[in-house]
């Protein structure tokens, strides 16, 4: 019988809720990424330590810093040619740590109608919050008709939609870059969607350089999209994006810190030195990603 995934998080006993992690194993060997992928990111990050945690790793992780996380993998298996970690056992094992883990699923788009059935069947089933999508990863335009059903699905099942923008370290410093194409992560592709499912929740992944005003216009335009500021040390972020943290901005950032490529400890660390307004921390670290998960009302 299918483990169904049940949120026991507590909104005032955690710290922060991290919005960004990636589950790397499945912990009996497969990767969710190629070892010459896994390497190229490794060095473009500069990442020390371990980049394959399982979830009851992540969830070890978390717990220890009284705070509560999403977790997800990324299924590319049609353009990588290598087989993706199973969502369904994600979501799973995340129900055995409810009390600090919140699976997202993820679904290969260029898998078509199959793709569609499965988003349903990971919502309905498996009770996932959400769904994690890499378009230049998964080789795909996010604004192409063709994946207009799967919007479509996630719309109804009222699951969130989160989606990496802007520069990627996957394949960086790799001839062609592995045949990745930075432009699937222009977040105008995600304007489109946004426009046309007003009732699909998106979540812009990352301060989007290049195009960090495009996805700052798009998130004060749109009521129906997010930012999170993962993948980036605070002391990094362009300097319009915290200019707006305090005003535009105020209910649309979300903490992340996309570990293991970086730990929250130096997100969190960074964040604290950064200038903006202090009435505005609590709205990054878990108050917005709290209201948008369905964790926090009123």
């Amino acid at each position: 019988m299918t483990a169904r995934y049940e949120p026991r998080v507590d909104p005032d006993a955690i710290t922060a809720l991290d919005m960004h992690t990636h589950v790397e194993s499945d912990g009996h060997g497969h990767f969710a990424l190629d070892q010459e992928l896994l390497d190229a990111s490794a060095a473009y990050f500069h990442s020390g330590q371990d980049r394959t945690p399982t979830v009851a790793a992540l969830a070890d992780h978390y717990r220890e810093r009284t705070m509560a996380a999403v977790v997800f993998t990324v299924d590319a298996a049609t353009g990588l040619g290598h087989p993706a970690l199973s969502s369904e056992e994600i979501a799973e094992q995340a129900a055995e740590h409810a009390d600090v883990l919140i699976p997202f699923g993820s679904v290969d788009p260029l898998r078509g109608e199959a793709a569609v059935r499965q988003a349903r069947r990971l919502a309905e089933q498996f009770g996932v919050r959400g769904f994690k999508f890499h378009p230049g990863l998964q080789g795909f335009a996010p604004n192409d008709p063709a994946y207009y059903p799967l919007w479509q699905a996630l719309e109804e099942l009222g699951t969130i939609a989160l989606f990496h923008t802007g520069q990627t370290g996957i394949g960086a410093g790799l001839p062609g870059g592995r045949g990745i194409r930075l432009r699937y992560s222009d977040p105008l592709l995600l304007d489109d969607v946004a426009a046309d499912f007003p009732g699909l929740r998106i979540v812009m992944a990352h301060p989007a350089v290049p195009w960090v005003d495009v996805q700052i216009s798009i998130a004060t335009h749109k009521a129906n999209v997010w930012i999170d500021l993962s993948g980036w040390s605070p002391k990094y972020f362009p300097p319009q994006l915290v200019r707006q943290s305090g005003s535009l901005l105020r209910h649309k950032l979300l903490f992340g810190s996309d570990y293991p490529v970086l730990t929250p400890d130096r997100w969190l660390a960074d964040f604290a030195k950064l200038e903006i307004k202090e009435e505005v921390r609590p709205l990054i670290l878990k108050e917005n990603a709290l209201k948008l998960l369905g964790l926090r009302t009123g």
